[in-house]
């Protein structure tokens, strides 16, 4: 209706009838398309303005405040221990393949700030690594970056919403930050003693971020009916999951996926550890023997621990 009018206002001025100028078809088209553009445009200005609520800030800070608790511990215990490397490389891969934008277009200096602060921090945190390399629980953090990284590219690929490269390094990010937390849940999993509370604030504050995050996306949903964000929501609500079942499992002991997980990543890594012997002739678990034997890191030597009932796992 707004297009026909406004074709009409644009062949009247014109001084020509519709149903005689032959070039009011493509008045109407235009019209038309410019009444499309200024409907999307308005609600984009809709949706950008229901971005910025109180959900999206307190899960902004959360992240924030978690990343400063990480790499506070870091520097008091001057140790990597009770941190999975995998989490940290995983979270790079997010930021470094989510953030490209920064350099395509211009952006508020509150997404800038937030944006670059967590691109410098996880190379901080992957410095760390490097430097305290013998603090770091190797055999703790077992989770197979492969079976991550695989599917997540095969749904960017399947998922995105236009075949351009920043939208698929986008949809990307988005699934893979669904997984980012799953090797530290592992690891906390299989380091049940410890009670750090400086890592604890951290994957607490992970969690929480993403559950703010979902608030986010609902009070959007809520405001404008026609929003959709299906690769954000996807990895969102991974992420929930695994963040829930690690809540059940840290205050009650009970956990619906903490056997599930623990159960798949060793047998991930039993069949890696048997193609890297069929090809190399040795693995990576008898590489890490001599460092790892006196802490019981061989994965046999832990399910034999769990078949005698001596460890939780």
């Amino acid at each position: 209706g707004m297009g026909g009018a406004a074709a009409d206002e644009l062949a009247g001025a014109a001084g020509a009838e519709p149903g005689d100028d032959p070039g009011y078809a493509d008045a109407l088209d235009a019209a038309a398309a410019d009444a499309a553009s200024d409907e999307s445009a308005e609600n984009i200005a809709k949706l950008t303005s229901y971005s910025w609520n109180i959900f999206r800030y307190i899960g902004d800070w959360l992240h924030l405040f978690g990343i400063v608790a990480l790499i506070a511990t870091i520097v008091k215990n001057k140790s990597c221990q009770g941190i999975s490397r995998s989490t940290q490389i995983l979270y790079f891969c997010v930021f470094t393949t989510r953030y490209l934008d920064l350099v395509d277009h211009s952006q508020t200096a509150y997404l800038v700030f937030f944006k670059l602060t967590y691109l410098i921090t996880s190379v901080i945190i992957l410095a760390a690594f490097w430097k305290l390399h013998k603090t770091y629980e190797r055999q703790k953090d077992t989770c197979s970056l492969a079976v991550i990284f695989i599917p997540c590219v095969l749904a960017s690929i399947l998922l995105a919403s236009e075949y351009a490269v920043l939208e698929m390094l986008w949809s990307f990010s988005q699934f893979l930050e669904g997984f980012a937390m799953v090797p530290q849940y592992i690891f906390c999993y299989r380091d049940r003693g410890t009670r750090d509370i400086g890592i604890i604030l951290y994957v607490m504050s992970l969690g929480g971020y993403r559950v703010f995050y979902a608030c986010n996306w609902i009070y959007k949903k809520v405001q404008m009916p026609q929003y959709s964000d299906i690769q954000s929501w996807t990895g969102g609500l991974i992420e929930i999951a695994f963040f829930c079942d690690y809540l059940l499992s840290m205050f009650s002991g009970a956990s619906l996926l903490r056997a599930l997980v623990l159960k798949v990543d060793e047998k991930i890594n039993e069949f890696q550890d048997h193609v890297e012997m069929k090809v190399r002739g040795t693995s990576r678990h008898s590489l890490y023997a001599p460092v790892e034997q006196h802490r019981a890191g061989d994965l046999r030597q832990r399910r034999a621990a769990r078949e005698d009932g001596a460890c939780d796992v």
